[in-house]
């Protein structure tokens, strides 16, 4: 008997075809003599739609909801029935005696097999592949020891979970939304407590009051100190007066050492990336996106096989993977790593409970390099990119600590406190591997707060002169410098994952694509490296239940549906927790009495409705939409470019529709010609009263066109 073998993608399977020896390639799936290896496409099968259920629900309707079968239905997915119709045929092979999961080893590639096995009744014996690279000996070791199909059966449960709940919340809040308000209005179980995080820092910046304040400094010459309130250590003086009466006490006067403290402080080296704070770093270094950096990484992981499996929520690693740590050393002592991992590779490694925690990883462990040996020419420049991120925080496990010596001195002058700090590098460490001036605080956690507001200025790494108790320092100059406290920053990408992942809002493995989501469906833009909602945004969290609003209760779901993984929750509980839920949602839209205003749209009508258009932006450009939901009209509002150059500027000119047909214009000098919209010819514009009135009557293009062509026209009547 022969082993079906199920992969989550063509290329893993592949993989696993050639090191599994099954080489007959066929159209949905490779044979060999003890293996038949076939693949999914993502997901092939899905919860069945409202009108799968009911054909009423195909039409949307606020008083239809809130739906809530009885038991949720499966249903193939129509665009790659095809292949979900191969592995069925295969399935039905009488030769086939056993299968084995190979989708990726997480919650949702479990869903991808699982459900492929209900909708096929599958009914014969099934193992679990659970591997973290796609290394040939990963993949071996990981066929020597599969793992009892059943032992993921809470996995399973916890996917379903997921999957059922994200369907009743976000179906029909998104329904009784769109349906209530006749406007495009999405929201979900994740996303929309995240855009509420947001819009909570929104307001936290538009109601805050910037207040001027100062603070006084003592210039040694050698080095600066700081006055301090000697109460509560406070830097800012809210009183310009006060300000000035304390630094002209100072000037000139001999300020007393009164107090030195010197402290030995050791930094130990970052913990080995997860797959959100990879994504922070990568952020914040080369402002990749989390949705490019998880793809970036995919690469690297199933077509390079460079990098252990992605989509991992632990920093540790296990003990059983120490033995392995020198040979994934030893294949990427190339290039920039090569002197920096040799250096270590001569003594044994210091392996200590930072690196490898069994207590500290759940399903899979850090992310780092595999023994996979390391051709960064195959590389591209954004995949090598990443690559080092991950390749010197590996590296830098196994040096020692950063070390240096902290001064503090307090000095006295005029009756006032000064304070000064510095520091003295004594053992650079595991800093080495990044370089001094080339590297982000690994553990930082940034929410987009300024802190440094707070204290009036960060300590320097200032160098301080050797100097005993009760010595006397002239003060060579003093001055109060004037500054004004600020709101706390707009989220970036790295900050809104770090407050994601603070109050557990999504998994390493979603948090990118909720965050791509409100970018899709317009509720969040980006401006520069920030997030900011847009004006459908903070409509749409004003119109939203404020239970789908909370980070507490999505939090909360998020916790139980890791404890049915864990076999500690229910799962018949969570989902009538969540049912119950629904309805009052549900409710709160129906009983809610807001308006919602579209904030996008322009003075251009629809051509079949009449109703206003909307503006849309999207990766494809601009977009005009007609604000009626039921209409669906839609056309591109970017301008069409003609190979007909301007005649004097020679730039291409654009085309437009008016009352008065298609006409050529301009951008760069308005110049315009009424265009031959029979044959498609063009001739020269008359400038008549008649053709200015009929412009003059356009939107958004009426006053430059109208002032264009009553220009035009005067000239005529000079001449």
């Amino acid at each position: 008997m022969k082993t079906l073998v199920l992969a989550e993608k063509p290329s893993v399977a592949k993989e696993l075809a050639r090191v599994l020896g099954s080489t007959q390639k066929h159209k949905a799936y490779f044979e060999g003599p003890r293996y038949v290896v076939t693949w999914a496409l993502g997901h092939l099968v899905t919860l069945a739609e409202p009108e799968d259920y009911d054909h009423k629900y195909k039409t949307w309707n606020l008083d239809d909801l809130p739906i809530l079968p009885g038991r949720m239905k499966l249903k193939v997915i129509k665009e790659t029935s095809h292949q979900f119709r191969a592995i069925e045929q295969l399935c039905r092979r009488s030769d086939l005696g056993e299968l084995v999961i190979a989708t990726d080893a997480g919650r949702e590639g479990e869903l991808v097999a699982r459900w492929i096995m209900e909708l096929v009744n599958w009914k014969k014996p099934f193992k679990r592949l659970w591997i973290s690279s796609q290394t040939d000996k990963a993949i071996q070791d990981g066929f020597a020891q599969l793992k009892p199909g059943h032992d993921y059966d809470r996995l399973y449960q916890s996917a379903v979970c997921r999957s059922e709940a994200d369907w009743l919340i976000g179906l029909n809040i998104t329904r009784a939304l769109t349906s209530k308000y006749n406007a495009q209005l999405a929201a979900g179980r994740v996303q929309t407590p995240t855009l509420a995080t947001m819009i909570r820092r929104e307001q936290e910046i538009k109601s805050f009051q910037q207040v001027e304040y100062w603070t006084v400094s003592a210039d040694f010459e050698t080095f600066q100190a700081q006055w301090r309130h000697p109460s509560n250590g406070e830097a800012r003086i809210f009183d310009k007066a006060k300000a000035e009466d304390i630094r002209s006490r100072l000037t000139g006067k001999q300020a007393q050492v009164v107090s030195i403290q010197k402290t030995d402080k050791t930094v130990p080296p970052p913990l080995a990336y997860d797959l959100t704070e990879l994504q922070r770093d990568a952020n914040k270094r080369y402002g990749f996106s989390a949705k490019q950096t998880s793809n970036l990484l995919q690469k690297l992981y199933e077509q390079h096989k460079l990098v252990t499996y992605p989509r991992t929520d632990s920093r540790y690693l296990t003990s059983d993977m120490v033995p392995t740590l020198k040979g994934r050393l030893e294949s990427i002592a190339f290039g920039p790593y090569a002197s920096l991992a040799r250096t270590i590779l001569k003594k044994p490694l210091n392996v200590t409970k930072r690196i490898a925690d069994d207590s500290k990883v759940s399903d899979h462990h850090a992310i780092i390099p595999t023994e996979q040996y390391l051709q960064l020419g195959a590389l591209s420049s954004d995949e090598r990119k990443l690559y080092d991120l991950i390749a010197r925080r590996f590296i830098a496990l196994f040096y020692p600590p950063l070390r240096y010596e902290q001064t503090s001195l307090v000095l006295e002058a005029g009756g006032e406190k000064l304070y000064a700090s510095g520091k003295v590098i004594q053992d650079h460490g595991w800093k080495e591997v990044y370089g001094a001036s080339d590297f982000i605080d690994p553990d930082s956690d940034e929410d987009g707060d300024d802190s440094s507001e707070r204290d009036g200025g960060k300590s320097g790494d200032q160098t301080l002169p050797p100097v005993q108790k009760g010595d006397k320092l002239p003060v060579k100059r003093s001055s109060e410098r004037s500054q004004y406290t600020k709101p706390p920053a707009r989220y970036t990408e790295a900050s809104l994952l770090s407050q994601m992942e603070k109050n557990s809002l999504g998994t390493p493995a979603t948090r990118a694509d909720i965050i791509e989501k409100l970018l899709n469906t317009d509720t969040i833009q980006r401006q520069g490296s920030h997030l900011v909602p847009t004006g459908k945004g903070l409509q749409l969290i004003e119109l939203a239940a404020e239970d789908l609003r909370s980070q507490e209760l999505t939090a909360r779901w998020e916790q139980e549906l890791e404890r049915i993984a864990k076999g500690q929750g229910s799962m018949k509980t969570f989902l009538e927790g969540i049912r119950e839920q629904t309805i009052r949602m549900v409710q709160d839209v129906k009983k809610s009495t807001a308006d919602y205003k579209p904030h996008n749209l322009t003075h251009s009508h629809c051509p079949e409705c009449q109703a206003l258009l909307q503006e849309v932006k999207s990766k494809r450009g601009r977009t005009l939409v007609c604000s009626n939901r039921e209409c669906g009209y839609r056309r591109s509002a970017d301008p069409v470019l003609l190979n007909k150059r301007c005649p004097q500027c020679h730039k291409k000119m654009e085309v437009h529709t008016g009352k008065a047909g298609r006409y050529a214009q301009c951008r760069g000098c308005n110049v315009v010609e009424v265009l031959d919209n029979e044959g498609g010819g063009r001739k020269a514009a008359k400038t008549n009263r008649a053709l200015v009135n009929q412009y003059a009557d356009q939107a958004p293009l009426s006053n430059p066109l109208a002032e264009a062509l009553k220009a035009a026209m005067d000239k005529n009547k000079e001449k």
